[in-house]
């Protein structure tokens, strides 16, 4: 189907001709049919992730031009240095392919474990199908909280309204109603149209599928959904991080090359040399190295029962210092019990349960806790609903707070019956029950019923109010309709506190994480359930206060409070903002649509598996249950994935640093190139195996007990202080072997090879901690590496085929025991400047 597919202008049975399908949907052989043409469809060809992958371990200016210079050596001059240079190069390219490949397999494994899913007619029948499956002429039933998954014409609807902010940034839900509009109508004007990646916010819906995926006309909406468009902080300073390392490594390029040209060196070799320089300037392996520690940590997290949606949210889970949630679920149980139906005398109402009884039972919007309880509660008390007959419906929303059904009664009288918020009930109420009769709601009456409602709020009870209005012979229900109603009573719910409650908050402050309160619920409900949690004098800010507040107050009010009680959707989203504005790095827990906005705007959102769909796509991790230590320890996975990922680039900076800067200079020194281009690649592949293993590695306690930020500064200071200091060694090394040794310049490339190694390496095992080295345990594969990239190099020099195809010589054994000693003072050199590293920061 054309994406610009014109279907708004028809009535549900045209485009039913037009798609072959019915107003009734398709038949289950129809729909697969459509599905396997759907998958064999070929638009342009495009390469296969696999290879675009391989192409993207060689996607770098760098290497591209090495990789041209090698080729031009073939041709004009050196075919074996070429080819040596061209094998390496592949080599580490291939290296970086295997560990993404890898991660990548895993992720989509873990991503496939939450699966939204979308209601369909088939074959006459209401199925739940995976949303990817569903295809054009598919007849959808959607509800709120539910994803839209294709551009859909509307059949029908009842109070169904739709978030469009992905499409126009505008925020207030969009009613949508049946019927055909202009062929030319604007987005915003296609009433009658669902859009692929919106979602619904609340009342009912029948609707046709008109094109799915990237035959939608706002297909790139997926790509949002799927992937995310947030770039978190680490992006933010890795990109930062390789604009510094772009202007360090192209500066090294010209310096050497134009001074290697001054001193009448051949300009290809001093080209190449330069290049290779660079190569080993840059951390090659970083975006593998990263792709790896996540898909590592997503592995983790997933053994904590956390599944990860968008990778590269772990690395701002190391960085949380503040989690915003709701208290249901987390610092409670959960598990609502109705614990009393009273009227406005306080006294036990059969009546008020009743009718919260017939509401639930009949109302058929998304799952509610509440409703759970009071159905429970109902039958327990052998109440039924079997004699009542559902007649219409008004669906709950966030903007209302209630909900409403119509329904007869066993006596064939028809009754508006309203649950829902006490005061969003009050507000509609002019009359109410007392001593079994109904009696005009006075202002008296009125503030009698809002101390039973604090009250109810100061016990630790959730309150919500009942209502019912007469409506003869009414054929419809609507919103206008809930108004004179007459108050019935209370009905009041018990969520205790979970018994770990205390502990959870005392790990969530070790782990260096504040917890937020964030819910609609009374300020008497939320203050009472902190208090029995641990929270001491908690302060406390409603939405009405939060709508007397400016936006440049908030930010400072907001980090000082601990609940927010009473708050709209979009009142959570201005929490969110404002301690972010304030330097917070926030997470967010919610599984609600009102959650959704929220979602979006914290640095990281968590949802559950449970969570309505829309909820679910918004978030970028799923917890496969709602519970506060499932989500600490994501967050230990989350800094171990960000804490390897430093070590990664510390060393893989300082160690490459304080090389190419060696060399540098000793290019400018020496009579002859200090290492030949393709020794160089060598050396920088051989010190890429232990780095490799990093992903692996331990991390210390103190990395994992508070939170990991991106600091560039410091990164730039320590790979200046520690790359010099490499330097400084290495100039030793040269001393050594021309003073020592006599060496000519293969001895000299030979011995030097066999120390950058032996000092990369060391390097690795030292740097990877702030402690000092002895008190860090390494991971058992890492110290392998190490040892195996020692070896290598070790033995290079003294076998035919490594010698001839790298200008190696034999090395004398002194040499090695020099090596050693070098080795040895430049251990305790790293370990002297990190101690007065460590000092200075603290």
């Amino acid at each position: 189907m054309d994406m610009n597919f014109v279907f708004w202008d028809k009535q549900p049975a045209d485009l039913a001709k037009i798609l072959d399908s019915s107003v009734l949907g398709l038949s289950s052989e129809e729909a697969a049919g459509r599905l396997a043409a759907i998958s064999k469809r070929r638009g342009p060809f495009v390469l296969p992730p696999v290879v675009r992958l391989l192409f993207a371990q060689f996607n770098n200016f760098i290497t591209l031009i090495l990789l041209l210079s090698a080729l031009l050596s073939i041709v004009l001059k050196d075919s074996t240095n070429g080819v040596i240079i061209l094998c390496i190069l592949f080599l580490t390219g291939l290296l970086g392919f295997w560990q993404e490949r890898g991660a990548a397999i895993a992720v989509k494994k873990l991503t496939e474990l939450v699966r939204v899913t979308t209601k369909v007619v088939r074959s006459g029948k209401q199925l739940e199908i995976p949303a990817a499956e569903v295809v054009p002429g598919d007849v959808i039933v959607l509800s709120a909280g539910d994803m839209i998954p294709g551009d859909a014409l509307l059949i029908e609807s009842k109070d169904f309204f739709t978030n469009e902010a992905a499409l126009t940034g505008e925020t207030f839900p969009a009613e949508k109603h049946a019927g055909a509009v202009k062929s030319d109508a604007m987005p915003n004007e296609r009433i009658n149209t669902l859009f692929f990646g919106t979602h619904a916010v609340s009342g009912t819906a029948r609707a046709m599928i008109a094109a799915v995926g990237a035959e939608t006309r706002f297909g790139a909406i997926k790509n949002r959904l799927d992937e995310g468009v947030r770039i978190t902080d680490f992006q933010h300073g890795l990109t930062h991080f390789s604009a510094f390392l772009a202007k360090i490594t192209l500066s090294l390029i010209l310096a050497i090359f134009f001074f290697n040209v001054f001193f009448n060196r051949p300009i290809l070799d001093s080209f190449m040399f330069s290049l290779a320089l660079a190569v080993g300037l840059t951390p090659q392996l970083l975006p593998a190295i990263v792709s790896v520690n996540l898909a590592f940590g997503a592995r983790k997290m997933a053994e904590k029962r956390v599944i990860v949606q968008r990778l590269a949210s772990i690395e701002n889970l190391g960085s949380i210092d503040i989690l915003c949630s709701d208290k249901t679920g987390t610092l409670t149980t959960g598990m609502l019990n109705l614990k009393n139906a009273l009227d406005a005398d306080r006294r036990y109402s059969e009546r008020a349960l009743t009718y919260a009884f017939v509401n639930a039972a009949f109302q058929t919007g998304f799952a509610n806790p509440l409703d759970e309880a009071v159905k429970t509660a109902a039958a327990d008390a052998g109440l039924s609903h079997d004699k009542w007959t559902l007649v219409d419906e008004v669906p709950y929303d966030f903007i209302r707070k209630r909900l409403s059904v119509m329904a007869k009664n066993p006596e064939g009288r028809q009754l508006c019956v309203t649950k829902g918020a006490y005061r969003q009930i009050a507000d509609i109420c002019s009359a109410v029950e007392l001593t079994g009769q109904s009696v005009p709601l006075t202002e008296e009456i009125r503030a009698s019923l809002d101390r039973q409602f604090s009250e109810y709020g100061e016990n630790g009870e959730r309150a919500i109010a009942v209502a019912v209005k007469d409506m003869d012979d009414a054929v419809t229900l609507s919103r206008k309709d809930e108004e004179s109603m007459t108050f019935v009573g209370f009905l009041s719910f018990a969520d205790p506190i979970k018994a770990d409650a205390h502990d959870l908050l005392l790990a969530l402050r070790k782990a260096g994480i504040g917890l937020k309160l964030i819910t609609g619920d009374s300020s008497g409900v939320a203050m009472s359930a902190a208090r029995q949690a641990g929270i001491e004098n908690p302060g406390v800010l409603t939405g009405n206060d939060l709508r007397k507040i400016s936006s440049e107050a908030l930010p400072a009010l907001a980090e000082k409070t601990d609940v927010f009680a009473e708050v709209e959707p979009n009142q959570k989203e201005s929490i969110i903002l404002a301690l972010k504005k304030r330097g917070r790095t926030v997470g967010y827990l919610g599984d609600g649509i009102n959650d959704i906005p929220a979602l979006y705007a914290a640095d990281v959102g968590f949802s559950v598996d449970r969570a309505v769909d829309a909820a679910k796509r918004a978030a970028d991790m799923i917890l496969l249950e709602k519970d506060l230590g499932v989500l600490i320890d994501g967050v230990a996975a989350g800094r171990r994935a960000f804490a390897n990922t430093m070590k990664y680039i510390f060393m893989a900076t300082s160690a490459n640093f304080g090389n190419m800067f060696s060399m540098a200079c000793a290019a400018v020194f020496l009579p002859f190139l200090p290492l030949l281009p393709k020794q160089i690649l060598l050396t920088n592949l051989l010190t890429d195996l232990p780095e490799m293993a990093m992903s692996a590695d331990n991390v210390d306690s103190e990395s994992l007990n508070r939170p990991q930020k991106w600091n560039i500064d410091f990164i730039r200071g320590f790979m200046i202080r520690f790359g010099l200091l490499s330097s400084i060694f290495d100039m030793v090394t040269f001393f050594v072997l021309f003073n020592v040794f006599g060496g000519g310049a293969d001895l000299v490339r030979t011995g030097w090879f066999v120390y950058s190694v032996m000092s990369a390496v060391s390097a690795v095992l030292l740097v990877r901690t702030r402690k000092p080295f002895y008190r860090s345990r390494p991971n058992k594969l890492l110290v392998a590496a190490c040892l195996a990239s020692i070896v290598m190099a070790s033995v290079m020099p003294y076998l035919a085929i490594t010698r001839e195809l790298f200008s190696f010589v034999s090395l004398q054994p002194s040499f090695f025991a020099a090596s050693v000693i070098i080795v040895l003072a430049y251990v305790v050199a790293i370990e002297t400047l990190k101690h007065f590293s460590r000092a200075k920061k603290s």
